[in-house]
């Protein structure tokens, strides 16, 4: 894939970047893998509350998320990866400041994802991105192994926020 990470224009995904989503998801091998229909309709549904990435037009990662009714100041994290030639140049913390960001103004003070415990790359980078945001991060059990009917691992709860309110502009 040619070009740099900073080249990458980050914005909203359209259903045209679904396939290509689940291409990344699929090509990660650490991802649960939805299924292709999935991403199509998060690019549809959810578009304003995830992000993607690309680079010469072609998506590079992405983020995809939701706002939880039940807490409408949490935007939750359900999946974020990049392609294996973008990895390592700092996207997916960008992917994830630009949905920050972009949120903020709506009243989204917090994230939420869940992460395995062996999943030292996820842990590193949401944890990054509470220093960056000088935000704390908690860490808490969610569902266990047993929750699930296949050999899935834990998952854990990961909360950062609050975020710092963005100030009105006049």
């Amino acid at each position: 894939m040619s070009g740099e990470t900073h080249d990458a224009v980050i914005t909203e995904p359209s259903t045209e970047d679904g396939s290509e989503l689940w291409r990344i998801a699929r090509d990660s091998r650490s991802l649960d893998l939805n299924s292709s229909y999935a991403y199509l309709l998060w690019c549809r549904d959810f578009a304003d509350t995830s992000a993607v990435a690309l680079v010469e037009g072609r998506p590079v990662g992405f983020v995809i998320g939701f706002v939880r009714p039940a807490a409408p100041d949490t935007v939750v994290v359900w999946q974020i990866a990049v392609d294996g030639g973008q990895r390592g140049k700092g996207l997916a913390g960008r992917l994830l400041d630009h949905l920050l960001d972009r949120l903020a103004p709506r009243g989204v003070r917090h994230l939420e994802t869940t992460i395995t415990a062996d999943n030292t790359a996820s842990i590193a980078l949401f944890s990054a991105l509470g220093r960056r945001r000088g935000a704390p991060v908690r860490r808490a059990d969610l569902f266990a192994a047993d929750h699930f009917p296949d050999e899935h691992a834990a998952e854990d709860l990961y909360r950062i926020g609050p975020f710092a309110p963005v100030p009105a502009l006049v």
